[in-house]
């Protein structure tokens, strides 16, 4: 099957053009242009369903991939190339991404319709949630660093105007202003990475980098004392540790929820947050090449147990979604650091849909009672049927419970994860990734299920709100996106078993599902690689390596055949534990908040409740310490230097010499070229016209006079 620039575009270019027509004339369409937005949502959904037929279930598998560029601008003169190329990329990971993407986006989309319909800006929110998942779908179509960075930006400031969409509230303002500026941190890195890369490979595209990396192109090069390769990672990474709000970071995500639900599930779950782990995953071999990968396990570690005891002490049902959604997405930057890459791609995949059901069962919760404060609520399920057995669903998943999504990837990162830290020979020190790792775990399970239990079960605690909660009816609008992605919370759709076998053949696939092949020991595929232009022939390309080299069944990078029994024990060890550790903490919340018998982590540990409800107080460091007593005296230095220093002698001084540059230049101007120059020129004149006058007065006995005294003179003269 060809692919052409026509085959492709349409999946950016839907949306983009439905966030135009709507920028421009939606207030003239009927419904505000709203069926636009969901409908070329879902057109990208028909023509990314195309290419993850061909990749995962087809004729294309996991040898192929097409590459296809166009030269944007060409500055070459001479010796000097310049020539910036733009393409698309796709591979396996590119059809997944692009099929979860854009489902989950179609879901959102028509959920919105009913979420959002009495908002007074209606159509402008379509108008930025077209724009938004146009960037995203650009940003997971690139084949370099340069243009997923521009798409990374219109996610940005798409990020920036939905968190503060409600922008009469003064603490949405303050939340999209915090969002922006703390993802810049990370923007800025990744673009000093961009700049380190270039200066090496030349350009940005992916493979470009794999072929250099391959041939050790980073190798022996050093910048600020350390390895290029460590130091463009790091950058690279950090990149990750904005968008994906990772420790220290993460401070941003949890006041984005002050945007609308929808545009929470949207960005803040599924897609936005999740680039991040998604650009990690495309540099993975740099990583490996920067030797960063122990670093990022850390981080991801840190992160998923850090926001997981944040999560306990929550009381607003978004709150508790947000840090959950941290949590997570520091299970698969973990997952990235250990090397249990084809995991934490499966988990970026899973965990989009069952959070952005859990955001749209929220958003539902929301509509039916207006009230977020979990101890207000009680006793929904009977109201809210639907709602409660989508969220029960995702719940489970989320909580590692077997036969359900979570289980079969989060799970898979914990099994690579104790083999790395334990059984892979390295420093025992390592173990801490684990040991935070499965403790998150048991955390998730008893938060999520703490929120079931105080919304839906119990006695209503305000009878007010539970009388005034609508009675539940099934909705094309409201309840079927949710139940569909329900559906997609359950684990036979991913793979499969404890070890990670198939146990079933999704839509007729003839490998698994994520088996990608942008590995570190593949890489060597891509040198040489030929550009192709846009252009009516097939650019698919197969690797000379055969698909099994290095590549153990659970997706584990790196994995001899000698220390593949090592790996099965920890997978086997840790998907047990992972079901203790669930069921354990389901049980403990279900002490806690139905049986009333154990009391609450509130009430049992107060201080250090305190310090979970302050967030580790990492908002009163960045402001008090960091902005307060850090950039602002900073600021003020800059601020004397500017005014105190530059302006004063270098402005003002430079005008100081400039005024007395300019007095001589006046007096040399008026005395010399003036008066001595002009002037003197002319008195000169006039004198030798006076003096020529009166020797050519045409007078004869003036000139006999002249004659005797010349003649009387010389006389004198030579007498003497």
């Amino acid at each position: 099957m060809e692919y052409t620039i026509g085959s492709v575009a349409p999946i950016f270019l839907a949306p983009f053009t439905a966030f135009v027509i709507n920028a421009f004339v939606g207030k003239k369409l009927p419904r505000q242009g709203d069926w636009l937005s969901v409908l070329a949502i879902f057109i990208s959904f028909l023509f990314s369903f195309r290419i993850f037929m061909d990749f995962v279930g087809g004729s294309f598998a996991t040898d192929y991939y097409i590459h296809k560029v166009f030269t944007w601008f060409d500055l070459s003169s001479g010796n000097q190339n310049f020539k910036v190329e733009m393409g698309i990329y796709i591979d396996q990971m590119t059809s997944i991404m692009l099929l979860m993407v854009t489902g989950v986006a179609t879901m959102i989309h028509l959920f919105s319709t009913w979420y959002m319909h009495d908002d007074v800006r209606y159509g402008k929110f379509f108008v930025y949630l077209s724009l938004f998942t146009s960037g995203m779908l650009g940003l997971v179509l690139s084949d370099n660093l340069l243009s997923l960075f521009i798409f990374w930006e219109i996610m940005g400031f798409c990020s920036y105007s939905l968190i503060g969409f409600y922008y009469e509230k003064e603490k949405a303002g303050d939340a999209s202003i915090k969002a922006f500026m703390t993802t810049r941190v990370g923007d800025v890195f990744l673009l000093l990475g961009m700049v380190a890369i270039w200066q090496v490979v030349g350009n940005v595209s992916f493979v470009d980098i794999y072929a250099a990396i391959a041939e050790g192109k980073f190798a022996g090069q050093q910048v600020l004392g350390i390895s290029l390769a460590t130091f463009t990672a790091f950058c690279v990474f950090m990149g990750t540790i904005g968008k994906s709000a990772q420790f220290p970071l993460q401070v941003w995500l949890p006041d984005a929820m002050m945007g609308p639900t929808p545009c929470s599930a949207l960005i803040h779950a599924a897609t936005m947050v999740a680039a991040g782990v998604y650009l990690s995953l495309r540099m993975y071999p740099l990583m490996v090449a920067g030797d960063l990968t122990h670093f990022i396990a850390l981080i991801g570690a840190i992160t998923a147990f850090g926001a997981a005891t944040i999560a306990l002490v929550q009381t607003d049902l978004k709150a508790v979604l947000a840090f959950s959604t941290i949590s997570q997405l520091g299970y698969m930057v973990m997952g990235v650091g250990v090397g249990s890459y084809n995991a934490a791609f499966m988990h970026v995949i899973t965990h989009a849909v069952f959070k952005a059901c859990l955001f749209l069962s929220a958003g539902s919760i929301i509509h039916s009672v207006h009230e977020q404060e979990m101890p207000k609520l009680g006793g929904l399920r009977k109201k809210l049927p639907f709602t409660f057995i989508a969220m029960m669903a995702c719940t489970l998943a989320i909580a590692g419970v077997p036969f359900f999504a979570g289980f079969v990837s989060k799970d898979r990162i914990l099994g690579d994860a104790l083999y790395w830290g334990l059984f892979s020979g390295q420093s025992k020190v390592w173990a801490i990734v684990p040991i935070l790792g499965f403790a998150g775990a048991f955390l998730t399970a008893f938060y999520m299920f703490r929120m079931m239990f105080l919304i839906f079960f119990g006695q209503p605690r305000d009878k007010h709100l539970y009388d005034h909660c609508h009675q539940e009816h099934i909705g094309f609008n409201s309840n079927i996106p949710l139940l569909i992605l329900t559906v997609f919370t359950l684990g036979f759709w991913y793979a499969g078993s404890l070890t990670g076998q198939n146990i079933v053949k999704v839509f007729g696939a003839k490998t698994e599902w994520f088996k990608i092949l942008v590995e570190a020991p593949k890489v060597e595929k891509f040198i040489n690689h030929p550009r192709e232009e846009f252009g009516f022939v097939d650019t698919r390309l197969k690797t000379d390596l055969p698909v099994a080299v290095y590549e153990h069944q659970s997706g584990f990078v790196g994995v001899n055949p000698e220390n593949e029994h090592g790996l099965h024990s920890a997978h086997v060890i840790g998907a047990i534990a992972s079901i203790f550790i669930a069921l354990s903490g389901i049980f403990l919340a279900y002490l806690m908040y139905v049986k009333r018998s154990v009391k609450p982590l509130a009430e049992s540990f107060r201080g250090y409740t305190t310090t979970l409800q302050n967030r580790y107080y990492f908002d009163n460091f960045y402001v008090g310490r960091v902005i307060q007593k850090g950039l602002i005296p900073f600021n003020r230095f800059l601020s004397w230097l500017d005014s105190g220093v530059y302006d004063r002698y270098a402005v003002d001084g430079w005008a100081s010499v400039n005024r007395f540059l300019f007095r001589i230049s006046k007096w040399f101007d008026d005395v010399i070229v003036d008066s001595i120059g002009v002037d003197g020129t002319g008195v000169a004149v006039n004198l030798m016209n006076l003096i020529l006058r009166i020797v050519q007065s045409g007078k004869i006995q003036f000139y006999f006079v002249v004659l005797i005294v010349t003649l009387a003179g010389y006389v004198w003269t030579f007498k003497f």
